[in-house]
């Protein structure tokens, strides 16, 4: 099929929407698909206020028509809520074309992390914007819920997965750093509650893999800890396999893929029992879900590290997208029945 997927975020950005994104295109391009990617790439942008790091498509409406009428896509999948997607989610309306969307980010949460705007006004228009769409695809079964509860329809389970023949335990980094190593991949924001983790009393050493906004401030005032910046493919995963639990502190994230990598690498998961952890965690076998973050970490710490790459080994990417194709929609054609039958 011909296939276009709209998003927002994409490279250089790094996060989990856009590894999301990555592997999924080039597994439908193993699988035979055409795949097209309307991005920020080659226009003109401008950076998110107070995220610079994510910029903001204008005025690229009339270039994406274009691109799509010459493409002529079977299907369309909008990834993403920003300029990007609201430009395909109207060109679709307005040629009677049937699409899909995704919720990748708890954006409600986000905005709150950094305005005083309550919830309820961003899950009004994160519901009118996806109400136009045949599906949204969430990637567990508890970001289901949350958004059923807030008057959104239509919504059904993508999975995601895991490159398990980088992310694995082998060669790991001698870190040179008092143990236990307690490590945390991921950006360097407010919203992802890295204090949570750097605040707690624990022995040996915290790690911090990523950067982002707080990076310089946090570094400042946790001097005991230890920032890396970013690290990638298998420079990251032996970086991980040397360490002995992932802390995973984040009460907003949607899914959380560093995780999955993690448990790829041998980690056991510490995490709070919340959206993301509790559909990704098998708690007191992969991880521990706890509202006590240090114990979560101190239980952790005695789990199984081949429990935990067997599970990792079955999440796979082709998996995933396999699924991702189920939920589309044809131009002209019936959208699947939906379905669950890829959980696990």
């Amino acid at each position: 099929m011909r296939i276009a997927i709209a998003t927002d975020a994409w490279s250089p950005q790094i996060n989990g929407v856009v590894t999301t994104l990555q592997q999924t295109r080039d597994e439908l391009v193993r699988q035979g698909h055409e795949v097209c990617m309307i991005t920020p790439e080659g226009r003109r942008s401008m950076p998110c206020p107070t995220y610079p790091e994510i910029r903001l498509t204008l005025f690229a409406g009339g270039q994406v028509a274009r691109e799509l009428d010459a493409f002529d896509p079977e299907c369309v999948h909008v990834a993403t809520e920003g300029p990007i997607g609201l430009i395909v989610r109207r060109y679709c309306i307005k040629r009677s074309l049937p699409f899909t969307t995704a919720y990748h980010t708890q954006f409600p949460e986000y905005v709150r992390a950094r305005f005083p705007i309550p919830v309820s006004w961003t899950y009004a228009l994160l519901r009118w914007f996806h109400g136009a769409a045949d599906r949204t695809m969430v990637p567990t079964r508890s970001i289901r819920k949350v958004l059923e509860d807030r008057g959104f329809e239509n919504v059904v389970i993508w999975e995601r997965g895991v490159l398990t023949d980088v992310f694995k335990p082998d060669d790991p980094v001698k870190h040179n750093l008092p143990g236990p190593v307690w490590v945390y991949v991921g950006r360097v924001s407010v919203e992802k509650n890295i204090e949570g983790f750097l605040d707690l009393d624990l022995p040996g050493t915290k790690l911090i893999i990523g950067d982002g906004p707080g990076r310089q401030r946090l570094a400042e005032r946790y001097p005991d800890c230890e920032f890396l910046g970013y690290r990638f493919g298998r420079e990251l995963a032996r970086s991980l396999a040397g360490c002995d639990v992932f802390v995973f502190p984040s009460k907003t994230d949607t899914f959380g893929i560093v995780m999955l990598e993690a448990m790829a690498c041998g980690l056991p998961v510490a995490a709070f029992p919340v959206t993301g952890p509790i559909d990704v965690v098998r708690h007191g076998e992969t991880g521990i879900l706890d509202s006590d973050l240090k114990r979560a970490c101190e239980r952790a710490l005695d789990l199984d590290p081949t429990a935990c790459r067997q599970y990792a080994e079955s999440r796979s990417w082709t998996r995933s997208t396999e699924q991702f194709v189920s939920h589309l929609t044809p131009k002209g054609g019936v959208a699947h029945p939906a379905s669950d039958q890829h959980l696990a």
